[in-house]
């Protein structure tokens, strides 16, 4: 395993990593009641992948406070603990931002502490080392219902935190640019986070507007979805599409229709003629794509048991991407 430096801190993070999101298993939005969980995970099978991870230099877990309501949370420390792990030994990051609570907004400064003290005692941790505002949207209702801008009172709730020794380093995850270009100056984040994978590259892409913000700030990406939760590894047949259970994210996703999938399957036998035809060479060549760019130093793929784990962790041990097969790949998919 490599590891690779986050922004301008001294912590050094695993190239792969893992995402925790369907260790919450199934859940719902409490704004408008449409899926965000994963189909219900299996305890032993969750510890058994981790073990997997551990064993082959995993050191960075990336969770949040909305995954499972605290579940995924809950669940990683007792799969740690039950393994052994030593406290401290770990990079583990966790979010705040879609769970307001009882506030107006998620990002009111007493909410953000409320839930970083409940995360602290999820993840049975003194402190998180990588602590992200989940999302950029900082315009909200404030306490008397008209609009108001939480970013300055965040950032600044964010770094007094790290000042008190509750979080090592600051992150912000958002899903465009103008929430990054909003929110970096003001934050001053050691890491960004968002989706990047061969179908989706605008943030990690060369010429880029975050790659120049990253250079400017000094700051670091970490890349949920390499595997575009399954799409990439050719796992779904067009003629008997995917069927999730109740709760389940993915139910809402188009590109898992019949339509979309039958589309991408011309796409997906020339990443197999090119890289080769098993769960692991697609998963290899998945990660070591996003690994290839600039400014990013870890990506972060799902997992559900051992054989997923072990699947996500075959880009660690082939060589780097070419530029030349970095470009086919993005032209594939252009």
């Amino acid at each position: 395993m490599n590891y690779r430096t986050l922004g301008r801190t001294n912590i050094r993070v695993s190239e792969i990593g893992f995402g925790c999101w369907t260790m919450g298993g199934p859940n719902w939005s409490t704004s408008n009641g449409q899926p965000i969980g994963w189909a219900d995970v299996n305890e032993d099978e969750v510890m058994a992948g981790i073990k997997v991870g551990l064993d082959a230099g995993v050191n960075h877990w990336d969770n949040a406070d909305v995954y499972g309501n605290g579940k995924a949370e809950r669940l990683l420390a007792k799969c740690l603990k039950k393994l052994g792990v030593k406290p401290g030994s770990q990079v583990i990051a966790t979010k705040v931002g879609h769970f307001a609570g009882t506030a107006p907004h998620a990002f009111e400064p007493r909410q953000i502490r409320n839930q970083c003290e409940q995360s602290l005692r999820n993840l049975g941790v003194d402190a998180i080392d990588i602590y992200y505002f989940h999302h950029g949207s900082y315009v909200g209702p404030g306490y008397d219902g008209q609009p108001h801008d939480y970013l300055q009172e965040a950032a600044a709730t964010m770094h007094a935190l790290v000042k008190e020794g509750k979080v090592r380093a600051v992150g912000q995850s958002a899903y465009g640019d103008e929430d990054f270009e909003r929110a970096i100056p003001v934050l001053k984040p050691d890491v960004l986070q968002s989706k990047a994978n061969m179908r989706y590259d605008p943030f990690i892409r060369p010429g880029s507007k975050l790659q120049a913000l990253m250079k400017q700030f000094g700051c670091t990406f970490v890349a949920f979805g390499p595997l575009d939760q399954g799409i990439l590894l050719d796992k779904f047949d067009p003629e008997n599409p995917p069927k999730f259970a109740e709760g389940d994210y993915r139910n809402q996703r188009k590109d898992m229709l019949p339509e979309s999938l039958r589309t991408l399957k011309p796409k997906m036998q020339q990443l197999k003629d090119r890289f080769g035809p098993t769960t692991e060479a697609l998963a290899s060549a998945a990660c070591r794509f996003v690994l290839g760019h600039d400014h990013v130093c870890s990506t972060i793929p799902g997992f559900r048991n051992a054989r997923q784990a072990a699947c996500n962790l075959k880009a660690a041990s082939d060589p780097a991407m070419s530029e030349a097969d970095i470009e086919f790949c993005r032209k594939l998919f252009a």
